[in-house]
């Protein structure tokens, strides 16, 4: 699903969010995923048993982004990524609301993501749909990024 995204996002022009170079040819991106899902809380979303989407959800942000930490403790999205052959089925609007119900069932309120705040910021008004609320902005190398939060009650 990510080397898929990466050509769908160079098909459209975008080749700064995710570079051009599969994410499987990455050095340490193979690895990332293996620690995702033996790491952290790795879900995947089935269709007719074809997994279409993943989320992992984390205690805090990547140790490598320039993120402030929470004044509490809080879930944290370290990935969302849908399979775009199913793009507009709502896979990840459900796997956020997964993430909202895993927050409640650990008895904490804060879940935050961050994401690419480049191109338009078409990906941070998704998540603002989604319901998550714009927090600190940040640089990583020359990557522009927006942290969100989202308050679960």
């Amino acid at each position: 699903m990510l080397d898929g995204a990466i050509v769908w996002m160079n098909a459209r022009g975008n080749t700064e969010q995710w570079g051009t170079t599969p994410y499987s040819r990455k050095p340490g991106g193979v690895r990332r995923v293996e620690q995702y899902a033996t790491e952290q809380d790795a879900f995947v979303a089935e269709l007719d048993g074809v997994p279409v989407g993943a989320l992992v959800l984390g205690s805090g942000p990547s140790p490598q982004m320039p993120i402030p930490p929470a004044a509490e403790p809080e879930r944290y999205v370290r990935l969302l990524i849908t399979d775009r052959r199913y793009a507009g089925r709502g896979i990840g609007a459900a796997l956020l609301a997964h993430a909202v119900e895993e927050t409640r069932r650990a008895g904490l309120t804060l879940l935050r993501v961050d994401c690419w705040a480049g191109g338009g910021g078409e990906l941070v008004a998704y998540y603002e749909r989604t319901g998550f609320t714009r927090t600190e902005p940040f640089l990583s190398g020359t990557w522009p990024g927006q942290v969100l939060a989202r308050r679960v009650g």
